[in-house]
């Protein structure tokens, strides 16, 4: 019973937390048209299209028409997912009645997601120095530098979701945690798609 209330607490916080930023989005309505076409138009060259602008759209008003900007709003947005998505695999140690086989799966993620929020930031970071590069072969580097962080974020997404597959697993321990994982996983690799057409504008 208190393994399935407390699953069922960090549903609905999950769940609220998406109501909200869907709120704030849809709040946006400052935002002018040119920037709003200019994510659209962004979002494109993506994988994921359609999760790319609902994720940036609402921040159409300090995006504009920036290449920069936008891969910078791309990973921050991506790095605050992860940080969400960290905190709530954490809190799944708390549960009573877990197998040992999934105490081990979410130990292994947590890791992972400490290695993905870790890289993220270092992205963040080397993403603002691009910004403030002298010449194009300092902008190459740290341009560079965050592609490969971002690159190895995505392998370790992918590494905390493949270790909750197989019938031994809870079913909704497993669907929730590869859920988020996958959310997750879909946004860094939007945000470095956006990163690379940045990359291409110096």
């Amino acid at each position: 019973m208190a393994k399935q209330y407390l699953f069922l607490i960090l549903s609905i916080s999950y769940l609220l937390s998406l109501e909200l930023t869907a709120a704030t989005a849809a709040s946006q309505t400052g935002a002018s048209k040119k920037a709003i076409n200019f994510i659209q138009s962004s979002c494109k060259t993506t994988t994921y299209p359609a999760l790319c602008v609902h994720s940036l759209s609402v921040y159409a008003n300090d995006i504009q028409t920036s290449p920069k900007r936008l891969a910078e709003t791309a990973i921050a947005v991506t790095l605050s997912r992860a940080q969400s998505t960290k905190l709530f695999v954490s809190r799944l140690t708390r549960m009573k009645g877990l197998k040992k086989r999934e105490v081990e799966a979410i130990k292994d993620c947590v890791e992972e997601m400490n290695d993905t929020v870790d890289r993220l930031t270092r992205s963040v970071q080397e993403l603002k120095l691009c910004g403030s590069a002298k010449d194009q072969d300092q902008f190459a580097y740290h341009m560079s530098n965050a592609q490969t962080w971002t690159s190895a974020a995505l392998t370790d997404e992918n590494t905390c979701s493949d270790g909750f597959s197989g019938r031994v697993m809870d079913g909704r321990i497993k669907n929730s945690v590869r859920a988020r994982i996958m959310n997750v996983g879909h946004e860094t690799s939007n945000a470095l798609s956006l990163i690379n057409a940045f990359a291409k504008t110096y």
